[in-house]
């Protein structure tokens, strides 16, 4: 320890010295209690992982990061194998001259490339600690994309873009949005470290800093689609379901420490999802019966508290309730090759995909058997109508959490934290084979699942009325 040994020099110096008093003298006590200090100090800087997360950096080297940049994940995913393995080589050279581990500390000097996980992450909890200078700007990428931010909070000359509010935003989210501006300014004087916690579920980011709130619950903005002005906003995809973590090097030294993480599994992330402002649902599906449904509920049973299929039996059961707009939640599980789908103010008969609002469709995906579908039949999609953005269902096998959002003409669902489609059914004219769908433009109806005989498992059913 550096403090240590400069202690012992100037012991050893001082008692050289052929004039001297005893002042100078340090007693065994009082070296046993400044190294005790020093011990307690490395030992805060240095912690262990609380239970359930992993050390990023291992205080020691810069095993397990490569270097990195503002650069979409997808993209370079669908880079040819050998320009990735080149352009990877190269961010990481350059990343390597400028991050170091000093002290337990992974040190940038306000240059060159971030510093990339080479792993990538899907839902996690984030928990690190970094210390920064005057003027010094930065950030931390979540899977990929920019950024809960880092910057000065004193300089004046940023407040205009939004510096004076803190640091811990989604900055890059568009002006007004949930979680662009922190909800209170958290950072520490300069000199002090600053500790971030960062929950990431699905699309939906909450930090606090220095154990105030100041983002909740936000959806983290594709700044990559975003920037791509040749598409339309309903073309804009989320965030991807997975990616890197990434720090950020953009002026002046920053100086991280205790950088943890914990992936979190599918269960928990619904319940965070599930439970989420849930004033105001109603649960329509009691687990046991189906009491308050119509339709055909003889050919669907009921085990473990969630409701499917019957072997090759099915049809369109619905709510007895009926719903203008709406918001419902649930959770589903796919079986390989699964269908079902969620009908939409339906009328009580007929094709919920064409006679009700619109049937949402619930699918495996992957199935081998759908590759070659319509866009506009995949999972989520406004069935015949809207296609939505695929890649977001969980492994075939584990339940899923999905919320649809109903108000007038218009559809929102949100798949496991990320929205999937976000569409104005009365702007849709180009319908799939031509066929019509004359209950677009319901304005009320009933909630319901339409059923395709496959055992796709339903459980947790609710529903909000919306004014």
């Amino acid at each position: 320890m550096l403090e240590h040994m400069h202690l012992q020099r100037t012991m050893s110096n001082s008692m050289k010295q052929s004039n001297f008093d005893d002042s100078m003298i340090v007693s065994p006590l009082k070296l046993a209690i400044v190294v005790t200090t020093l011990l307690v100090v490395h030992a805060a800087s240095a912690q262990q992982p609380p239970a359930g997360f992993t050390p990023l950096f291992n205080g020691k080297d810069l095993a397990g990061w490569r270097g990195g940049d503002t650069f979409d994940h997808r993209a370079w995913l669908a880079l040819p194998e050998a320009e990735r393995t080149a352009k990877n080589t190269e961010w990481t050279a350059d990343m390597k001259k400028h991050w170091s581990a000093q002290n337990g500390e992974l040190v940038n000097d306000g240059n060159g490339k971030y510093a990339t996980t080479e792993k990538d992450y899907g839902d996690f909890e984030l928990l690190l600690e970094y210390k920064t200078v005057a003027k010094a700007d930065s950030g931390i990428y979540l899977r990929g994309v920019p950024q809960v931010q880092i910057w000065d909070s004193t300089e004046t000359a940023k407040f205009p873009i939004g510096a004076g509010k803190g640091s811990g935003g989604l900055w890059n989210n568009n002006a007004g949005a949930p979680g662009k501006d922190p909800l209170v300014l958290a950072d520490k004087p300069f000199g002090e470290w600053n500790k971030f916690r960062i929950v990431m579920v699905g699309s939906r980011v909450s930090v606090w800093l220095n154990d105030k709130q100041v983002v909740d619950h936000a959806i983290l903005e594709n700044y990559y689609d975003k920037a791509d002005k040749a598409l339309k906003p309903e073309q804009r995809r989320p965030v991807p379901a997975k990616g890197p973590i990434q720090l950020q090097t953009h002026g002046g030294e920053i100086r991280w420490r205790n950088v943890f993480v914990r992936e979190i599994p599918a269960g928990e992330a619904n319940a965070i999802l599930q439970k989420r402002d849930d004033g105001g649902f109603e649960s329509v599906f009691n687990g046991k019966d189906f009491t308050g449904w119509g339709g055909p509920t003889d050919e669907y049973e009921i085990n473990d508290g969630a409701l499917a299929c019957k072997a090759g039996q099915g049809g369109t059961i619905y709510t007895r309730k009926v719903y203008s707009d709406f918001v419902a939640r649930l959770e589903f599980k796919l079986p390989p090759g699964g269908n079902n789908g969620l009908a939409i103010r339906y009328p009580g008969s007929g094709d919920a995909a064409y006679v009700g609002m619109c049937e949402v469709q619930v699918l495996d995906d992957t199935a081998d058997k759908y590759g070659k579908l319509d866009s506009r039949q995949y999972h989520g999609s406004a069935y015949g109508m809207v296609a939505s953005h695929r890649g977001y269902l969980r492994p075939v096998g584990e339940w899923n959490s999905q919320e649809v959002t109903v108000k007038g003409p218009t559809i929102k669902v949100e798949l496991n934290g990320a929205t999937i489609l976000d569409a104005d059914l009365s702007d849709v004219t180009d319908f799939m084979g031509n066929h019509p769908h004359p209950g677009k433009d319901r304005s009320s109806g009933h909630f319901g699942l339409a059923g395709h005989t496959d055992p796709v498992q339903f459980r947790n059913i609710r529903v909000k009325k919306l004014p």
